[in-house]
């Protein structure tokens, strides 16, 4: 099993998204360059949904093109064809689509039923594909919904195997409301493990009831390599009604570190990163973990 582990920072699309202060391209830009100087490779930088229901979202194509040539790793969130179309024009070279696996989730996030965001995920991801685009596929509200409850298995792993038919090149198991327990997920990655493979599954996981770090290492022992998190723990779903709290990057870069993981990522750089973060959404931003990596590289540095 590998001991390469590689997180995907959200934080520029997921972590901003719902923050009430507006973020400048430009300082978007310096933040997506710290994330990357501190060994982050795999990045969503945004997303081409509606200006007008998510409007930090309005520069993202205007980030999109200033980072040019340097867009392999860089992903945007797309909600259907039209957004492909953009994010293509932008000159994208990874998208995700969001699949919320129950049917009032969908309602409430895109207004369509389940049936027909399922069909527009898989002729965007089709489409993605056919472009020489990289396509993920999001399966949204995976272990819980906040409107109806549990999420059934059987669904859960019927919508996987949907993207998976229309060419996604990796499907998110996301804990949008961060309701996933250890060994539930231990469960279901182990699932999905074995009908797909490792290095085609991911997770993404919320904090809100503090379990996401478990989760991830819940998902690790089921063989996964591939995470979602967001710098400070910044973000969670505008849409969704208590769902703030993405898992720290710091937090899941520590434990994996000290768990005799690679994942590239340079502490002092990431420190910056946060810092950077929390000035530019003016709040205090770091998960568990943020003060002690400050004070310990601090020392390390005055010596």
């Amino acid at each position: 099993m590998s001991n390469k582990l590689l997180i995907n920072e959200v934080g520029p699309r997921d972590g901003l998204q719902n923050q009430p202060i507006l973020v400048s391209a430009e300082d978007k830009l310096k933040l997506i360059r710290l994330l990357q100087k501190a060994g982050l490779k795999s990045l969503e930088v945004g997303s081409f949904v509606s200006t007008k229901a998510v409007p930090q979202m309005a520069t993202t194509e205007e980030v999109l093109k200033s980072l040019g040539p340097s867009t392999r790793g860089l992903s945007v969130l797309i909600p259907n064809m039209r957004g492909f179309e953009r994010a293509k024009e932008a000159g994208a070279s990874e998208v995700s689509v969001v699949l919320s696996a129950t049917e009032t989730m969908n309602v409430k996030n895109i207004n369509m039923s389940l049936d027909k965001t399922v069909e527009v995920c898989e002729e965007a991801v089709r489409a993605a594909k056919a472009s020489g685009i990289r396509a993920k596929a999001y399966v949204a509200v995976a272990f819980e919904c906040p409107f109806e409850g549990p999420t059934s298995r059987d669904v859960l792993y019927r919508l996987t195997q949907h993207m998976f038919d229309a060419g996604a090149d990796e499907v998110v198991i996301a804990d949008t409301i961060g309701a996933a327990a250890p060994m539930q997920v231990r469960e279901v990655m182990t699932d999905l493990v074995a009908s797909h493979g490792a290095d085609l599954i991911s997770g993404h996981f919320h904090d809100t009831r503090g379990m996401a770090l478990a989760n991830c290492f819940a998902s690790i022992e089921a063989g996964i390599r591939r995470f979602d998190s967001s710098i400070g723990g910044m973000g969670g779903c505008p849409f969704t009604p208590n769902a703030a709290g993405n898992l720290a990057t710091e937090d899941l870069a520590l434990m994996a570190s000290q768990s005799g993981f690679d994942t590239g990522i340079h502490f002092p750089e990431l420190i910056k990163a946060i810092d950077f973060a929390s000035l530019v959404t003016q709040r205090e931003l770091g998960g568990r973990s943020a003060q002690w990596l400050k004070r310990r590289y601090q020392v390390k540095a005055a010596a």
